[in-house]
């Protein structure tokens, strides 16, 4: 990551987190008062192959501690009331403000994967986490609503599994990879503006 970059993701960090704090405060409260703790959602995601990090999001399934894995459609009855409107409008990932403060993510990159998915695809995730992993990407625009198709006909953990190594994990590293190749300061703009531009399509 340049250094031009990393300012660029502590800037646009520190004034969101300033003019959404009232959002977020609002959101954590809806959530305890409607679904109960947790509110937040933490999870192991990868930085780099050898370098884990806990990516913070807002709850939107009842939890499992024997979750792990793709998420399919073997989970969708675990999706709360709440939670089908954050994801649909991206809200939960606001928390993910505080790992990029943190060093941990960008706003542009590849999305973070699970170690499980790193130690199954060395060579792929060592090449697509020369990125710091961001909360959107040229992957998340171009490949998120087909996955969530892919996905959302999964009936098992294990069919889940095959589809997102088998379908997904390739096509979003070819997509990674192109990011990577092409990254500068007006591709995460154009990003970042065309991500903004789909998550009011969808509140819409």
């Amino acid at each position: 990551m340049t250094v031009g970059k990393r300012l660029f993701d502590i800037v646009l960090a520190l004034i969101l987190a300033v003019l959404l704090l009232p959002l977020i405060l609002v959101l954590a409260l809806i959530l305890l008062l409607r679904e109960g703790r947790p509110v937040l959602f933490l999870s192991e995601r990868m930085r780099a192959p050898d370098r884990g990090f806990q990516l913070v999001k807002f709850r939107t399934m009842t939890p499992d501690a024997s979750d792990g894995g793709a998420s399919g459609g073997h989970k969708a009855m675990r999706i709360t009331r709440t939670g089908h409107l954050l994801r649909r409008t991206r809200l939960d990932e606001m928390p993910q403000l505080w790992n990029i403060l943190m060093g941990d993510m960008s706003f542009v990159g590849p999305r973070p994967p699970l170690r499980r998915y790193v130690e199954r695809f060395p060579e792929t995730y060592g090449a697509v986490l020369r990125n710091r992993p961001g909360v959107t990407g040229l992957a998340t625009l171009r490949f998120h609503a087909h996955e969530d198709l892919l996905m959302s006909s999964c009936r098992s953990t294990e069919e889940a599994e095959r589809i997102y190594c088998q379908r997904c994990v390739p096509r979003k590293a070819h997509l990674d990879l192109i990011y990577q190749e092409n990254s500068n300061l007006c591709f995460d703009l154009k990003i970042l503006f065309q991500t903004v531009t789909a998550m009011l399509h969808r509140s819409g």
